[in-house]
């Protein structure tokens, strides 16, 4: 579960995610195709900013996706 002082970085950092999934015209399952051990359910609750992630699992994201971190840290 994600502690409240963190709420918001957590959705800040899903919507960033979501935002750049869009962009490139991916789903959420092509997405997790990329990814070894990501399920689309997963990268569903991250994006939603449900999902408590170990960083290794963020840094597989933004290397799918293109990102960076400090781009994904953005608001």
């Amino acid at each position: 579960m994600i502690e409240d002082i963190h709420s918001d970085l957590f959705k800040t950092i899903g919507s960033n995610l979501k935002n750049k999934r869009i962009e490139l015209k991916l789903s959420q399952q092509d997405l997790a195709d990329k990814i070894p051990k990501m399920d689309r359910a997963k990268i569903s609750d991250m994006e939603n900013g449900k999902e408590d992630f170990v960083f290794s699992k963020l840094l597989k994201l933004c290397d799918a996706l293109e990102l960076t971190l400090i781009e994904v840290i953005k608001e």
